[in-house]
């Protein structure tokens, strides 16, 4: 069983920038594919973000490409969201998950274990 705890939400004004952080425990960190996704309140969880098991391969929301970057230290069992130039529409609660068979994952069904959510604010 692996625990993810995500950290470094926090609010910010257009424009800025924030580095979210996913702890993992276990060392089969790095047999995982690791996502973000993010969630608002009365909306369906949707993807932000995916690292392949590796670090080779990543993909991005069309919202965010350019602007995200997903990144993993498969030594430190931690994954990084770097955002910038933040917008008021990434206000969400950011979460990252980890998937144990498929190397690389998109969708939400095949994501095997979640962390608990960090809050991002973006103000006007």
């Amino acid at each position: 069983h692996v625990q993810l705890q995500a950290c470094g939400g926090g609010s910010v004004q257009a424009g800025g920038s924030l580095r979210l952080s996913c702890a993992a425990s276990g060392r089969a960190f790095g047999t995982y594919a690791m996502g973000w996704f993010r969630q608002v309140s009365g909306k369906e969880r949707e993807f932000v973000a995916a690292i392949s098991r590796g670090g080779s391969t990543s993909d991005y929301a069309e919202d965010v490409r350019g602007r995200f970057t997903i990144s993993r230290d498969n030594v430190g069992n931690t994954i990084y969201l770097q955002m910038n130039r933040l917008k008021v529409e990434d206000t969400a609660i950011y979460y990252c998950a980890a998937e144990r068979t498929l190397g690389f994952a998109t969708r939400m069904a095949e994501y095997d274990y979640w962390g608990q959510g960090t809050q991002v604010t973006v103000s006007s």
